[in-house]
């Protein structure tokens, strides 16, 4: 097995893996998983600083953005999609497949998406039923400020969609204060449980659009409105994967003990990036750094695939390239849930250091006492 430090999947606790190993029951009809399921959705909502109510979808976290806008999308909607990396301009994507029409804000992919020109060009044009901002774009690892973006748009009458499937366990999320209606999360990635689940918060301004709709939403399994009475109808849309769901509440209660978690994620990408720029590497970004995932330059005359299988084959160590626009010209390390310490990124940096010297690129510094000088 790699040490696996990509900004997912990623590893899980043994724990997890023991409780999605548990026997499990007929989620269909057995009224204790109907208790079960709630009390986890619960708790994830509590985490989120939100009394809005969540579901657990089966599916990994792509099934959330394509479930929000085949919910919400209706033929005709204008559907503003918040645009500087590949998945906020692939939200407009699923628009179009609904029939909507998506009208992208694009900016400099190098940077977050920044507070007052956005509130500038809303003042010009706010016809949107709804956005869609993504929290951390994964292929760049650039943050947005959804606590700040977010209610620029409801105090338009926006309605938000925020994709936090990377952000999310690594980078602090209050619903609450962002005024997200509709929050998608993923299992793989800084919550450290396998692929394969989706979790959504839905607000009540959100579901009440579904409800309103004039058509009906033009899916079964993307249909979010199939949640809303489960546990009053006992009834699900389709089986429910108990054993995922399982895992998924110990892996949840895992991150629910860790005091220290938002602290050790942000400590642990400040010490990452000084430790690649003191090796003379060049970070992608010049701002908008997520907790969770950093992208560094391929140097120049090298090769992103040379360097991946080299610190595979003589490591034992993965991590990943980028993808669309990105591809090949960046690499990505990904310091999120089990992979955010310190004997990881140590072990990483000091492998790279040795696969990048015997590729012929001249380090200007040491990156691991780098490390843990600023660790």
């Amino acid at each position: 097995m790699y040490n696996v430090l990509t900004p997912g999947p990623t590893k899980v606790r043994a724990n997890v893996r023991g409780a999605r190993a548990l026997e499990a029951t007929n989620a269909d009809l057995d009224p204790a998983f109907f208790d079960f399921y709630r009390a986890v959705c619960q708790r994830y909502s509590k985490f989120l600083n939100t009394a809005n109510p969540s579901y657990i979808l089966s599916g990994e976290g792509i099934l959330g953005l394509e479930a929000a806008c085949a919910s919400l999308t209706e033929p005709g909607d204008r559907v503003l999609v918040l645009d500087n990396g590949e998945y906020g301009k692939g939200f407009a994507d699923f628009v179009r497949l609904y029939g909507g029409e998506p009208v992208l804000y694009t900016v400099d992919g190098l940077r977050p998406i920044a507070p007052e020109p956005l509130r500038a060009f809303l003042k010009k044009d706010s016809a949107f039923k709804y956005a869609t901002l993504v929290h951390c774009d994964t292929p760049s690892g650039v943050l947005n400020d959804i606590h700040a973006l977010c209610p620029l748009l409801k105090e338009q009458g926006i309605l938000t969609v925020v994709d936090s499937v990377s952000g999310m366990f690594g980078n602090p999320v209050d619903v609450r204060r962002a005024r997200v209606d509709v929050l998608l999360g993923g299992s793989q990635k800084a919550l450290s449980c396998p692929p394969g689940l989706t979790m959504v918060s839905v607000s009540h301004d959100a579901m009440r659009a579904m409800e309103q709709r004039r058509t009906p939403i033009a899916s079964y399994y993307c249909n979010l409105m199939a949640f809303r009475d489960y546990y009053k109808d006992k009834w699900f849309p389709y089986t429910m994967p108990a054993s995922d769901i399982a895992g998924f509440a110990q892996a949840l209660d895992n991150v629910l003990e860790d005091k220290e978690i938002f602290a050790r994620h942000a400590r642990v990408a400040k010490a990452v990036r000084a430790a690649l720029m003191a090796g003379g590497l060049s970070l992608y970004l010049k701002d908008g750094f997520s907790n969770t995932v950093t992208a560094f330059k391929v140097p120049q005359g090298l090769d992103d695939t040379a360097i991946i299988e080299a610190l595979m084959r003589e490591h034992n160590i993965l991590i990943a390239g980028s993808f669309g626009a990105l591809a090949h010209k960046v690499l990505r390390i990904g310091h999120m849930g089990e992979g955010c310490n310190d004997e990881d990124m140590l072990d990483l940096l000091k492998a790279l250091s040795q696969v990048l010297e015997g590729l012929g690129f001249p380090l200007k510094g040491d990156m691991v006492k780098a490390y843990r000088y600023n660790a």
